[in-house]
């Protein structure tokens, strides 16, 4: 099975992870498309890569060590192939910040509100 990775993009066509991928150093970059490649191309990603966050409306996180640095990816499925990323940030703290998750579940509730308007 696999899936299709894809940017979510915002109603006035800002793409916040596109923003987040163009900043990081070209090492750090690299770790995350081998990342999202495994993504793409396991049927079961192992959790330490990609796992879905407790009590949060359907999203998921991509989590990327490198070196001493915790990069963290969002992201929600559109269908059962479709995943849709939204934004990421560098985890500085044991926790992740309520207002990262809370960014991540509106982009979510965006996208489905104008998808399902184009249906």
């Amino acid at each position: 099975m696999n899936r299709i990775v894809a940017f979510y993009k915002t109603a006035d066509g800002k793409c916040p992870i596109q923003g987040f991928l163009d900043s990081l150093p070209s090492k750090v970059a690299q770790k995350v498309t081998w990342v999202l490649r495994l993504l793409e191309d396991l049927d079961v990603v192992p959790s330490s890569y990609f796992k879905k966050l407790i009590g949060t409306e359907e999203i998921w996180e991509c989590r990327i060590q490198f070196g001493s640095n915790a990069y963290r990816i969002f992201c929600f499925f559109a269908d059962n192939s479709v995943v849709i990323l939204t934004h990421g940030f560098i985890k500085k703290s044991q926790k992740t910040p309520k207002s990262e998750i809370e960014k991540a579940e509106a982009y979510r509730r965006d996208f489905l509100k104008r998808r399902s308007k184009h249906e």
